[in-house]
């Protein structure tokens, strides 16, 4: 079977799992996102698609809807107001936190076939793949 083939089989099931195991309302994506701004509060929307590997019209739109669900708020930079930052809220944190156990409960799930050497292994190996030119 060939890679690509593989990679969406794998995705499906993360998917399914993550469905039963974190949350029907909260994606993935979404996860990530809570994590990022955790991190590096006051990101730009397009700092955060940037982070992400997300295009601009996909991070407008989880932005608003996390912003909708009050686990965002976007701020005006007081240094430039044409740019617009975001960061999480109490709610978000709360969130966040919350998810935490679930998403590592994923994790475990989803490699528990797997040696602690092949997990780290199969992480190097797709973030090669994802750092690879297109070309």
């Amino acid at each position: 079977m060939h890679t690509g083939n593989l990679i969406r089989r794998a995705q499906q099931r993360h998917v399914a799992i993550w469905l039963h195991e974190v949350s029907a309302d909260v994606t993935s994506v979404q996860f990530a996102v809570l994590l990022v701004l955790e991190q590096r509060p006051g990101l730009s929307q397009r700092e955060l698609g940037d982070e992400l590997d997300l295009d601009r019209s996909t991070v407008g739109e989880l932005a608003t809807r996390m912003m909708r669900n009050g686990a965002v708020e976007r701020v005006s930079d007081p240094h430039d107001k044409r740019r617009m930052t975001l960061y999480l809220t109490a709610q978000g944190r709360a969130q966040l936190d919350e998810l935490r156990p679930r998403v590592e409960r994923v994790e475990q799930l989803l490699t528990k076939p797997l040696s602690s050497e092949e997990r780290d292994t199969l992480r190097s190996l797709v973030e090669r793949l994802l750092g690879a030119p297109d070309h």
